[in-house]
């Protein structure tokens, strides 16, 4: 299906997210849609996918004027959108989930206002379809079991059993490993030699330039160019950011002392038992945690962190132990967490980013100072540049913003800081400055672990490496002896040969 938007302006406030933008995107073709975090690129898709309404200019499908208020008219007219985080009910089965948006309740011999459902017959299409984009997803599972990118393939197959013709994916390669990276890409170019249109919203470059045909690149709510694939790096960069960027070099931060202790930790869940061993962390050192994920990345942090209870062993901060102590005394004693999802787990919905940095304050009072806390609020938008106002709600935030708002409210001076995938939905800019910030706490002794599927920033930031493969973990390797090759092999379950009693 052909798309066409003409002149789409849209504001909300004071900020005009889009403003008189036009792109066209062909039919059985991959579009790239380019720009840095608040350029408008989810505005202009949600708009498209019927989630926000325009103020003003036209939208055409197949060159006929489209009145799409609602995601189900565009669902109607043949658009569907995937979200960064995946619209989905985690207590359902997958199967139910793919049921959603029918009008239909998957239980046999339930009426439910339209029509009769046949179970069967649905499980059958359900099949047919993960058998043809060649996905791994079992009917009977729940969602909440599901990895992110699980939860994308799912999403993906739903909308398509609904009859889309062109499928927006926004960001997403966040958060989703290799092999399902690949997973989707093999779908995204099937349906694109079908005929379809596939609207790929990104900022990494390199995703983009390995899968989309053309680019419309956006900057400050405007499209400033359109350009076809392939073509230089610096020329995108220019597009979007209007000058150069400068890789940063990481300073060596590591110190002598250790920070964080591990002794014979044993952390489990419904999945999987993860033995940590015996594991040193030292003061300014940043830990990389590579793996697939679910392979006990998570587990590692949440036990550090004091939000779950290690099975076994004990857990040491600054040579205090910590094991079954409560989460406020990790708190207490300089710990951080900062999660991948978050406005599920990081931030408040429906508070804004003033309320957020009351609720950060330590030192609460009976009383509020409305006025002092909103100069703090003030402040932390310009250090850590929030496209947002002190009133603005977290949700209607772009997902750079929100995770710059969440790295705003992380207390200073910290011991530890967790990290779920600290840069994603980062576009370039945002990923080095997050990184400057985070080397600064680490030249202060802040010690970080962090989670990421990003094997380069993996490399690019780690002075050690630990690997985990279905609850096995490696011995930590110093990152100057690790290639992006070995790191991919080992988290294919080929661990090199190590010493697992002391890691």
């Amino acid at each position: 299906m052909r798309i066409e938007l003409q002149q789409i302006s849209k504001r909300f406030g004071q900020v005009l997210a889009n403003d008189q933008v036009s792109m066209t995107v062909e039919a059985g073709s991959i579009h790239g849609l380019l720009g840095e975090n608040g350029a408008g690129k989810s505005t202009i898709v949600k708009v498209l996918s019927g989630f926000i309404s325009r103020d003003s200019g036209d939208v055409l499908f197949d060159g006929r004027p489209a009145n799409v208020k609602t995601p189900a008219d565009a669902i109607r007219s043949g658009v569907g959108m995937l979200h960064q985080d995946p619209l989905d009910f985690p207590p359902l089965s997958v199967l139910d989930n793919f049921m959603v948006g029918r009008g239909e309740v998957l239980s046999k011999g339930v009426f439910s206002g339209l029509k009769f459902v046949n179970p069967d017959r649905a499980r059958q299409e359900f099949r047919r379809l993960t058998e043809t984009f060649n996905f791994s997803l079992n009917p009977n599972d729940r969602v909440s079991d599901l990895t992110v990118g699980e939860r994308q393939q799912l999403e993906i197959i739903r909308l398509l059993s609904l009859g889309v013709k062109t499928l927006i994916l926004d960001e997403p390669t966040t958060g989703i490993s290799a092999d399902q990276k690949t997973a989707l890409f093999d779908a995204s170019r099937q349906l694109a030699s079908e005929g379809k249109s596939v609207i790929f919203v990104s900022h990494k470059l390199e995703d983009v330039e390995e899968l989309c045909d053309r680019v419309t690149v956006m900057r400050a709510g405007k499209v400033v160019g359109n350009v076809t694939i392939p073509c230089p790096d610096s020329v995108l960069i220019d597009l979007i950011f209007g000058k150069e960027l400068a890789l940063p070099m990481k300073p060596i931060t590591r110190q002598s002392e250790p920070m964080l202790e591990l002794n014979n930790v044993v952390v489990k869940d419904d999945r999987l038992t993860l033995n940590m061993g015996n594991f040193t962390a030292y003061k300014g050192e940043v830990i990389g945690l590579a793996g697939l994920e679910g392979s006990g990345q998570q587990l590692l942090l949440l036990v550090c962190a004091g939000l779950i209870k290690a099975a076994a062993g004990t857990v040491s901060i600054d040579d205090l132990n910590l094991t079954q102590k409560p989460y406020a005394e990790y708190l207490n004693h300089g710990i951080g967490y900062s999660p991948a999802d978050r406005l599920k787990d990081g931030l408040i919905r429906g508070l804004s980013i003033h309320e957020h940095v009351i609720l950060r304050n330590p030192n609460r009072k009976l009383m509020i100072d409305w006025k002092e806390t909103h100069q703090r609020a003030m402040e932390a938008i310009a250090t850590f540049n929030i496209r947002g106002k002190p009133d603005s709600h977290v949700e209607r935030l772009s997902g750079g913003n929100q995770q710059r708002t969440q790295l705003a409210l992380l207390p200073v001076p910290l011991n530890l800081l967790l990290m779920e995938h600290p840069t994603r939905g980062l576009d370039i800019e945002s990923t080095l400055w997050v990184w400057q910030q985070l080397i600064a706490r680490c030249q202060t002794g802040t010690t970080i672990l962090f989670m990421s599927s990003d094997l380069d920033e993996i490399m690019q930031y780690s002075d050690r490496v630990l690997v985990f493969s279905g609850g096995q973990v490696s011995a930590p390797i110093e990152t100057s002896k690790l290639t992006a090759e070995k790191l991919g092999q080992m988290i294919g379950g080929r661990f090199v040969e190590a010493e697992p009693a002391s890691i």
